[in-house]
């Protein structure tokens, strides 16, 4: 407890801009992610069957692909290609990619939920295919993936430790606890207090996932 105490007085204040930080990136990522992922899901379903062959390679390659290789890839291979992008920007980018595919991918699960008799209904009305995803088919898919996204939440808030990979000029929890470790021998300690802001932070985001999800089934 000593050893605890005695790190919280001296890096107490770092500890609070690596949160900030940490929710920074989350949220950095997680918002671009979600309007990608859902412009990736819209597009899947026009009737375009080359369009349906590109996105859905386009969610296998990042749903699949490693976080930290492709944050290496973006940092140090594209460089080469003369795109250069500075490390923070390149942390978000890398998040925000795989939201998107994830998200897409929990989109299209929510819309098999949808009934087709919804849809058939919708376009004997007159409504056109666009209308019909917009206004029938997506509101219901996200209402139905409310707890898969409020994982992949807490499952990006998490991966915001690739930022330790790359000098980036703030310090979010994981570089923290790095630095500490090796400028005071204290990594124990540190670790456990990264670990707790960690674990708060998922609790909260999935306390807020299942409020929203009861007001949603409320209002269903």
């Amino acid at each position: 407890m000593g050893e605890l105490a005695r790190l919280v007085l001296e890096y107490g204040p770092a500890f609070w801009q690596a949160l900030l930080l940490t929710w920074k990136l989350t949220l950095l990522s997680f918002v671009p992610g979600v309007l990608l992922g859902l412009v990736v899901t819209v597009l899947r379903l026009l009737p375009l069957p080359p369009l349906r062959v590109a996105l859905g390679a386009y969610v296998e390659v990042f749903r699949n692909i490693p976080g930290v290789a492709l944050l290496i890839f973006i940092v140090f291979a594209l460089p080469d290609l003369e795109v250069v992008i500075d490390y923070e920007p390149s942390v978000v980018l890398t998040l925000a990619l795989v939201c998107s595919a994830f998200t897409a991918d929990y989109l299209r699960t929510g819309i098999n939920t949808v009934a087709g008799g919804q849809v058939a209904a919708a376009l004997s009305l007159g409504l056109r295919p666009l209308q019909v995803i917009i206004s029938v088919v997506l509101p219901q898919a996200l209402r139905a993936v409310v707890q898969p996204m409020t994982s992949l939440l807490i499952a990006l808030m998490l991966s915001t430790s690739l930022a330790s990979q790359v000098p980036m000029a703030g310090r979010e929890l994981t570089a923290l606890v790095s630095k500490i470790a090796t400028d005071s021998a204290a990594g124990i300690g540190a670790f456990a207090i990264a670990a707790t802001l960690y674990v708060l932070t998922g609790l909260l985001i999935a306390w807020a996932g299942a409020a929203l999800e009861q007001k949603l089934r409320i209002l269903k």
